[in-house]
């Protein structure tokens, strides 16, 4: 209430004050359903985040248990060697698609072979194991992508969240309730003027005619 005494008490002043809060009401509604909608698409992100996240768990699992198997069945310095040589290159290019006003990036790539075989070793000096460990790496890197996809646009949705939030508790706890303040407090001074003005005119109109009344008697 300590604020509302250093605005200036009058009909202009109240007009402007009604209109901006007409303003903070929409925003704060509009603010309300952008935060609701940021929390139903961050929830859908976490249910995806979690199978993605199975999925690549279990698959660097398999990955990890395989190349075990091929490194002592092979030997260290034989299954090296097979792995010295990558046959395959690949370009990662990120892309960015707009979120509920945020943009989130999408991971996208291309991959390019130097020669037709995919494993960079003669299958004469290696086993099974091996060629079944490099399989499973392929199949859960597209998994492991779309994992980090899916992490970062956590992330964005999360501090867009907590930045709608705040904005929303300064509308509803902050800003509106000191214009409403202030507006009580401008029309509590205008009917107050409003009464002294009243009250002056009647005394006015008495003296005029108290002395009317004298000037004919």
């Amino acid at each position: 209430m300590a604020r509302a005494t250093t605005i200036n008490p009058t009909r202009m002043e109240l007009t402007r004050i009604k209109g901006r809060l007409h303003t903070a009401r929409r925003g704060h509604k509009l603010l309300k359903d952008k935060r609701d909608e940021l929390m139903r698409q961050f929830w859908d992100i976490v249910f995806q985040n979690r199978e993605l996240r199975a999925r690549v768990e279990a698959g660097l699992l398999g990955a990890n248990h395989a190349m075990s198997v091929a490194s002592a069945m092979m030997g260290p310095r034989l299954f090296e060697q097979a792995l010295l040589y990558p046959q395959q290159q690949i370009k990662l290019h990120v892309r960015f698609e707009s979120l509920v006003g945020i943009s989130v990036p999408r991971y996208d790539t291309k991959t390019r072979h130097s020669r037709s075989a995919t494993f960079p070793y003669s299958f004469a000096q290696t086993n099974g194991e091996l060629d079944t460990a490099l399989g499973v790496l392929a199949d859960v890197f597209q998994d492991m992508l779309r994992l980090a996809e899916v992490e970062k646009t956590m992330q964005l949705l999360a501090e867009e969240i907590e930045k709608t939030r705040r904005r929303v508790n300064a509308l509803e706890h902050v800003m509106i309730p000191e214009m409403q303040r202030n507006i009580k407090y401008i029309t509590m001074k205008l009917e107050e003027n409003d009464r002294s003005t009243k009250i002056r005119l009647m005394k006015v109109k008495d003296m005029v005619l108290k002395q009317a009344h004298d000037f004919k008697e």
